[in-house]
C-alpha cells in the first residue's frame, strides 16, 4: 500500500516536526518509508492541532477552527495549508476514520478545560483520546485493521499516556492540572483539592503514582503481544517505543516515585541500548488474546465502519546491515540534539 503526498507538502510537515516534535522525528527514522511518510503527515496535523488549542486564549474557538479544517479534509477539499493537503492524501489513501481525529480533539478540549478524573477508567478514557487514537491510526498506516491488533495498539498508547501522567505530576500541578485518579488519592489519604493548592511529595502520593505505573506496566505487557501482529518491518520501531516509555516508569520508581520535585530522564546510552535491543529482537512474541479495554472500544469499532483502501503492503525483512545503520542514525541524532526519545515533546 502506498500513498502519494506532494513532496513539498511532505517537506513542510517534516520540517515542522523536526523543530516541534523531536521525539517523533527521531523515532520515525526506524519506520519503513511507506509508513514514515504518511505518519509524518498525521503527526504534523496532531502537532498543529495541539499547539492551536494549547497556545490559544480561546480553546473553544481553536477547536471549532480545527473541526472546520477536518470537515474540508474529509470532503477532499483541504485549505491552502501543506499539513492539511498532506493529511487529506493520508485520509483518502488509508481510510482513516474521522472518529479518531475527533477523539483527539476531544482530548485536547479536556486538557484546555482542566478536566479532572475520578477513577482509573476515566483516566484511561482520556488516554484513549490523546494517545490510543493515534496508536490506532498508526496501525492503519501499517496496513493492519484487525480488531485484536488495534486493541493492542490502544493498550500501548494508553500505557504511554499513563507513563506521561506519572512522570509529569509536578509539571502538571504547576500548570493547575491534575490527571491522577482522585479516588485513588482519597484512598491514600489525600484531599485532591487541598493537594492542588499545596502540592508536595510524600509516601501517600508515591503510592498513587506506583499504582498508576502498575496499570501502565500491565498494559505494556498486553501490548507486547500485539507487536507480532504488525508487519515485520514496523515491529522494531514500535517495540523501541514500548521499551523506552516503560523505562521512564522504571526511572520514576527508582527515585521513590517522586515526580513532583524531579522529572524522569532516560540517559542517552540507555536509550540507544533499548533501541538496539528493539531492532535485534523486534519480531515480537506470539499474540495472546486479551479483553479489549472498554474505554477504547469506540476507536476499534470506528475502523470496522470505514472500508479499507488498497491492498496490504509488502514488508521488508530486517537484516544486520539495516540494524547497524539505524543504530548509527539514532546515535547521530542524539549528538545533534534531535534524539529526544520519550522525553516529552511528541
Amino acid at each position: 500500500m502506498s500513498v502519494t503526498i506532494d513532496p513539498q507538502d511532505l517537506a513542510a510537515c517534516r520540517n515542522l516536526l523536526r523543530h516541534g516534535s523531536k521525539s517523533f522525528f527521531a523515532a520515525s527514522l526506524l519506520l519503513p518509508r511507506q509508513v514514515r511518510e504518511p505518519a509524518t503527515a498525521l503527526y504534523a496535523f496532531c502537532r498543529v492541532a495541539d499547539d492551536a488549542v494549547d497556545l490559544s486564549p480561546d480553546a473553544a474557538g481553536a477547536i471549532a477552527v480545527l473541526s472546520q479544517r477536518l470537515n474540508a479534509i474529509y470532503a477532499g477539499e483541504p485549505g491552502d495549508d501543506p499539513v492539511d493537503r498532506a493529511l487529506t492524501a493520508v485520509v483518502e489513501g488509508f481510510g482513516l476514520p474521522r472518529a479518531h481525529l475527533d477523539a483527539l480533539l476531544d482530548g485536547f478540549v479536556w486538557d484546555a478545560t482542566g478536566r479532572r478524573y475520578e477513577t482509573i477508567g476515566e483516566v484511561r478514557a482520556y488516554a484513549a483520546r490523546v494517545a490510543g487514537a493515534v496508536g490506532v491510526m498508526m496501525t492503519l498506516l501499517m496496513g493492519e485493521r484487525a480488531p485484536a491488533t488495534l486493541a493492542r495498539a490502544c493498550d500501548l498508547g494508553v500505557a504511554m499516556q499513563l507513563t506521561n501522567i506519572a512522570r509529569d505530576v509536578g509539571e502538571d500541578v504547576r500548570n493547575g492540572r491534575l490527571y491522577l485518579p482522585e479516588a485513588w488519592m482519597r484512598e491514600a489519604g489525600l484531599n485532591p483539592d487541598q493537594w492542588l493548592r499545596e502540592p508536595r511529595f510524600d509516601a501517600r502520593l508515591a503510592s498513587v503514582i506506583e499504582r498508576l505505573l502498575a496499570e501502565a506496566a500491565r498494559l505494556y505487557g498486553r501490548s507486547r503481544d500485539g507487536i507480532a501482529l504488525l508487519p515485520r518491518d514496523c515491529r522494531p520501531a514500535i517495540h523501541a517505543a514500548r521499551l523506552i516509555y516503560s523505562e521512564i516508569g522504571v526511572d520514576v520508581a527508582r527515585n521513590g516515585h517522586d515526580s513532583v520535585s524531579r522529572r524522569a530522564v532516560i540517559p542517552t546510552g540507555r536509550k540507544l541500548r533499548l533501541i538496539a535491543e528493539a531492532l535485534v529482537q523486534g519480531s515480537g512474541v506470539s499474540g495472546q488474546p486479551h479483553r479489549m479495554l472498554e474505554e477504547v472500544r469506540f476507536l476499534v469499532d470506528a475502523v470496522q465502519q470505514v472500508p479499507a483502501r488498497g491492498q496490504k503492503r509488502a514488508v521488508a525483512e530486517a537484516h544486520p546491515g539495516r540494524v547497524r545503520r539505524l543504530i548509527d542514525i539514532a546515535a547521530k541524532l542524539e549528538e545533534k540534539k534531535l534524539e529526544a526519545w520519550a522525553v516529552g515533546s511528541a
